[in-house]
């Protein structure tokens, strides 16, 4: 049997500490709670006097005038009754208010902490996990707390004291029947608790369904010119079917194991008023007493049946938080280092030592060590999974190396800010992503003080500002979802702008021109040879025609540098290039 996680590691635990933040609000609801509750007492106490009084035998007859001045008492009592119900109500109303607002801004921390998350986890986390199934964890799991901490945390802190009220009021009124009528009561705790504890597996379960058809449907979306192009719309609704069904299914059994206690209790309740009608008719309990103790039971029970909920509540959105602190929980493996400074000087020189990085047990580069100065051109070539954008992606520090070390200057990468470092990286890459915004706040991507001329000439310098121009409404054009009103030259040559525009002293091309037809990519790599000039070049290119000129060109093999030097003399080495090389110009 597996042992339960440390308390701190509980995802109800870790949810009362982020509510423990507003401990302020938390006070006044529970205060407000209590005197919403604690109404109940004084409310009942004045019924059965009020009523008592009303049905007494020696009523006073006449008009409303003579009720005021004869029975002052039964006014007392009646006005007494209105306040109590004054004061819960507005009690209930604030307490709720105030407990509400800390269970929305629990959830609004936790959406937000969650998308913090997602901004500092490195790339390979991406792999290993579909974006539908991450969105999920921030929309549908967040909304499974929220109606757990705002709705039913009310209930803990008013359910209880209307449940207490009620019981004080009838254990004063009639001990024995008090206690007739809770003799039920552990009938009612078993199936609370066994058919919570399904509730939790069904909710967690229907989740991770929930999250794996967002996943298909974002897929079907994003993919739609594949889906159609190999006329495979009927498998996908096969596809898509079987996940909604998945999610249908655990969805209904957690509706069956919630709800079970609901005619459970009522069967019970109705066993508990016929004993207590034969008990009330042998004791001649008085009419307002009996009138008072029926209400009391009926608000004893309401809170039993409300905190019954609670408990499955609680369970169904413990497996969503689960699921949210998983993601809040996965560790950074590239984290900035706390004394880490920024990176303030002119680039000399980009250094690797002995690098190596393992993908799991996989070694992708082993032992590269490689000096690139300032302002020169490196391309990278080799077979697919050679290790070519791995070892790009390590000048950014996307992933740290597994051995070795990379320096920019005699600086290691790890004492260096990212966001310093990042600045001095501009990337370019085959699979263009253009947000669904305007080709200006795209160019200047993340630039709320955006100049326009800036913007142009970066446009003009990657040959977009022509086309740009003929738009209907020019730079202020919206793009669509990942610029689907462009072609893909077009939204090349903006991505081309948008590094332009960032001005890095270090550039990165990965496959720039590779998807692209003989005109478009004739423009791109102008539009790159012009961006080149005076910075450092990492490129990595298919095509060999585009790194001919190359300051050096790298062959990369099973993760390690074979061969290098120019174009020409790694044609004279007859050796791995060469044979690329004419598979391409030869075939």
């Amino acid at each position: 049997m597996s042992l339960p996680p440390p308390l701190e590691k509980r995802p109800i635990r870790r949810l009362y500490r982020y509510g423990l933040k507003h401990r302020g609000r938390l006070l006044a609801g529970f205060l407000l709670g209590v005197l919403g509750g604690g109404s109940i007492f004084g409310m009942l106490a004045s019924l059965s006097k009020t009523a008592n009084k009303a049905f007494a035998s020696d009523q006073v007859e006449g008009t409303l005038e003579a009720l005021i001045s004869s029975d002052s008492g039964f006014l007392f009592t009646a006005l007494l009754l209105i306040l109590f119900f004054l004061l819960s109500g507005l009690g209930n109303y604030f307490s709720i208010y105030h407990i509400n607002w800390v269970g929305f801004k629990v959830v609004e921390e936790l959406r937000r902490e969650c998308f913090h998350k997602l901004q500092v986890l490195q790339l390979g986390f991406y792999s290993r996990h579909s974006s539908g199934e991450l969105i999920s964890r921030i929309t549908n799991d967040t909304m499974q707390v929220q109606h757990a901490v705002s709705g039913v945390v009310a209930d803990i802190v008013r359910q209880p004291l209307t449940l207490i009220a009620a019981l004080a009021f009838m254990l004063m009124t009639d001990p024995v029947l008090a206690l007739l009528s809770l003799v039920i009561f552990p009938v009612c705790v078993a199936p609370v608790i066994i058919f919570g504890r399904k509730v939790r597996k069904y909710s967690r379960q229907s989740q991770e369904y929930l999250a794996g058809l967002s996943s298909v449907l974002q897929e079907n979306v994003s993919g739609a010119r594949v889906v159609k192009a190999f006329g495979m719309e009927a498998y996908e609704e096969e596809k898509f079917e079987r996940e909604n069904r998945s999610v249908f299914g655990r969805l209904i059994k957690t509706v069956l194991a919630r709800n079970i206690n609901q005619p459970l209790m009522e069967f019970v309740a109705g066993l508990g008023i016929v004993a207590m009608m034969m008990y009330v008719r042998v004791r001649h309990l008085e009419v307002g007493d009996f009138f008072a103790f029926a209400a009391a039971l009926g608000m004893l029970y309401q809170p039993a049946k409300m905190l019954s909920k609670v408990h499955m509540e609680i369970q169904k959105a413990m497996g969503a938080a689960e699921r949210i602190f998983s993601l809040l929980d996965e560790p950074i493996d590239v984290e900035e280092s706390p004394d880490a400074v920024d990176f303030q000087e002119e680039l000399r020189e980009i250094r690797l030592e002995g690098v190596g990085f393992d993908y799991g047990d996989k070694p992708v580069l082993q032992d590269v060590n490689l000096t690139i100065r300032a302002g020169e051109t490196v391309a990278l070539v080799g077979s697919s999974g050679s290790g070519k954008s791995t070892l790009v992606s390590l000048v950014p520090r996307f992933y740290d190396p597994t051995r070795g070390r990379l320096c920019l200057n005699d600086h290691d990468l790890t004492t260096l800010s990212l966001k310093s470092l990042r600045e001095h990286v501009a990337l370019v890459t085959q699979d263009t992503f253009l947000f669904d915004d305007t080709i200006s706040a795209n160019i200047a991507y993340g630039r709320e003080d955006a100049e326009p001329d800036a913007v142009i000439a970066a446009a003009r310098k990657a040959n977009a500002h022509e086309f740009i121009q003929q738009l209907p409404k020019g730079y202020d054009t919206k793009v669509g979802e990942r610029g689907g009103n462009l072609s893909g030259g077009q939204r090349q040559r903006i991505a081309i702008a948008r590094a332009i525009y960032r001005d890095a002293p270090i550039l990165i091309l990965d496959e720039a021109t590779s998807a692209l037809d003989n005109e478009s990519e004739r423009l791109v790599q102008e539009a790159i040879n012009a961006m080149m000039k005076g910075r450092t070049s990492i490129v990595i290119a298919h095509r060999l025609s585009t790194i001919q000129h190359a300051d050096r060109i790298l062959v990369l093999q099973e993760g390690r540098i074979v061969e290098e030097g120019s174009h020409t003399d790694l044609l004279e080495q007859n050796g791995i290039y060469k044979h690329l090389y004419q598979l391409q110009f030869q075939s």
